[in-house]
């Protein structure tokens, strides 16, 4: 009787998980408006707040209303964000300002502008330490601040361009190296690189997400893959198939679920992690130039950004093949649900 009950408990979740992921679909469009382009954004569950990495700025908004609350601004060229657990203050990578910027939670008030290293990226907070570490995507290494005092305590090196971290929450911090096509491990209470782990299967990845239950990592790779790995061992589990062109990526914890944002072909895939090959159940419907996302666990609700775009403009021998240029007020929040 009891291995019947486990049976139709592990039938009943894995029906629970389908049925969550066919049915996800965009519920709200909500406008931020503003000019120029974005990069990662970040959900604060507890708060109902959604971060925004947009241009010299990051917005805020309440993810209650889907009304903007405020911004810090008087930045250069901002990429990610980070969250003490103090719950009072935030972390901004500014990377055309080769800054951490500290920021106060509460007005938005910005507390200090600390040097880091050449473009800050991707930026994480690691709770056992109370760390912040921002990595440099031009000097190939991570500058790490200590909370406590606002100030670097720490250079890093790494061997190549990092992309998105994370920390597991136990004094592990993870970070994909775009252009080896590995994943580091890092020890931050000693503030060094412990392994290095090559992703076969795996070109260019950029965003990742984490399963800490299960200790694994999920990174986003060109050509429409998703690269699932072991962070206790190194191991490549399996390779998910995704969307084109994506940039970052989420996990669900309740249902198992992780999330590709791809911007390439507007679509957000929603992937099994609990089955066998990691399939893809469902690519959801978005729009083109979504290719950064956070997940909210609170709501189980995906945000997505976008805008329109208009022509490129004139290709110069520094930049032979530029971006679409951004229609100004026409930045967005997709709202994707269950």
């Amino acid at each position: 009787m009891r291995l019947y009950r486990g049976i139709v408990a592990a039938a009943v979740v894995s029906l629970a998980t389908l049925c969550a992921a066919q049915n996800y679909h965009v519920t709200e469009h909500w406008k931020v408006g503003g000019q120029g382009g974005w990069d990662y954004l970040l959900s604060d569950d507890a708060a109902h707040r959604l971060y925004i990495t947009h241009n010299s700025r990051v917005e805020v908004v309440d993810t209650t209303t889907g009304k903007p609350v405020g911004a810090i601004t008087g930045l250069k060229s901002t990429h990610g964000v980070a969250l003490n657990t103090d719950g009072k203050t935030g972390y901004i990578s500014d990377g055309a300002g080769n800054a951490i910027v500290v920021f106060n939670r509460a007005d938005f008030s910005v507390l200090a502008t600390v040097p880091a290293g050449t473009n800050p990226d991707g930026i994480t907070f690691e709770p056992v330490t109370k760390t912040v570490w921002a990595f440099n995507g031009r000097s190939s290494n991570i500058s790490v601040l200590d909370s406590a005092s606002n100030t670097v305590v720490a250079t890093v090196p790494l061997p190549g361009k990092p992309e998105f971290p994370q920390a597991d929450g136990q004094g592990s911090v993870f970070a994909n190296i775009e252009d080896k096509n590995e994943i580091v491990k890092l020890d931050a209470a000693n503030r060094k690189l412990i392994a290095t782990w090559p992703l076969p299967g795996c070109e260019s990845p950029s965003g990742m997400s984490i399963d800490r239950e299960k200790h694994r990592l999920f990174s986003v790779c060109d050509g429409g893959k998703m690269v699932v790995v072991d962070y206790d061992s190194g191991k490549v589990l399996g390779l998910a198939a995704i969307g084109d062109g994506p940039d970052a990526a989420g996990f669900d914890p309740k249902h198992g679920l992780a999330f590709s944002s791809n911007g390439g072909d507007g679509t957000l895939t929603v992937v099994d992690s609990g089955k066998p090959g990691f399939p893809a159940l469902q690519n959801v419907k978005t729009e083109k130039g979504a290719r950064t996302m956070a997940f909210d666990a609170s709501t189980g609700r995906v945000y997505l950004v976008t805008a329109q775009f208009g022509p490129p403009p004139a290709p110069t021998e520094a930049m032979p093949h530029p971006r679409r240029s951004v229609v100004p007020d026409s930045f967005e929040i997709i709202v994707v649900q269950p």
